[in-house]
């Protein structure tokens, strides 16, 4: 009993502590309760900071999406967003694809161009359907920052069918936690294998995600919160399977990036929730 009150103490103290101060508010410009970064709630994985002479692990955080940018490789180490019934509006695709001027003045700015004819696909990591709320909202979602080099049929099937699933369960009273990124180099997109395209744009591996589902306005992760995390080949013949055959644990995608994934989670509930491989509903 001790054990389980134990237990109990720490989640309650997990959930509650941000939100004890002034209530629960969140709006949509600052995608903060009560002072906490709701795009983040659930850590920050490879401890990015603002610090510009941490190049490759850069942290971006925008109303939007929060971000972890490699300056070396011209990509996103990984992009991490909260998601609710709110952000689902009616407005459409901005498709105003656009460098972000937001990075270090002598930093290199990726254009949309650099990706023109290189049989790879500009790939959303927070997508633009998941902020369809307003017309700014939308466009934040076409910044560069926010852009790999994705195979053309992991992008537009096996990612895309993946992330419409994710709106689903939005549509069910579900808030969702996420987190996406990628791992090593070389994908094989329209033109054949490639390392990288213009400019020295690194081409991923593999592309990863995990999405936490919490009940809406719950803000409570247990040992029995789903979890869906998936990693996901960049290349043309990924299509051959469901996005839910990618599915695999946390635990194998932090063997691989090096990350430590869902570490304001209390480390007992993490055990058992980074240990486990979804086998939810998949429609």
């Amino acid at each position: 009993m001790k054990r389980r009150l134990s237990i109990l103490s720490i989640v309650v103290t997990f959930v509650l502590l941000p939100f004890w101060n002034n209530g629960y508010s969140q709006t949509h410009s600052s995608r903060t309760s009560s002072g906490v970064n709701l795009n983040m709630w659930l850590g920050n994985p490879s401890n990015a900071t603002t610090d510009t002479i941490n190049q490759d692990n850069y942290l971006m955080v925008k109303p939007q999406y929060t971000l972890s940018y490699n300056n070396t490789k011209h990509i996103p180490n990984w992009v991490s967003w909260h998601v609710d019934s709110t952000d689902l509006g009616d407005f459409k695709r901005n498709d105003r694809f656009q460098s972000d001027n937001t990075l270090p003045v002598s930093w290199y700015h990726v254009k949309p161009s650099d990706y023109a004819g290189t049989g790879f696909d500009k790939g959303h990591q927070c997508p633009s359907a998941d902020r369809t709320y307003d017309s700014a909202t939308n466009e934040a979602t076409f910044l560069m920052t926010n852009m790999i080099p994705q195979a053309p049929k992991n992008n537009e099937i096996v990612w895309k069918n993946l992330e419409d699933y994710c709106r689903t369960l939005v549509q069910s009273h579900n808030e969702l936690y996420i987190i996406c990124g990628v791992s090593g180099q070389g994908g094989i997109g329209k033109k054949g294998a490639a390392s990288s395209i213009k400019k020295g744009i690194v081409v991923p591996a593999q592309t990863w995600k995990i999405i936490v589902v919490v009940p809406s306005k719950l803000h409570v992760v247990t040992d029995s919160t789903r979890v869906i995390s998936v990693l996901i080949p960049n290349t043309q013949d990924c299509s051959k399977q469901r996005w839910d055959q990618y599915r695999v644990s946390i635990d194998s995608i932090e063997k691989i990036t090096k990350y430590d994934f869902l570490s304001s989670v209390p480390v007992a509930i993490q055990k058992v929730i980074e240990a486990r491989v979804d086998n939810g509903p998949v429609n």
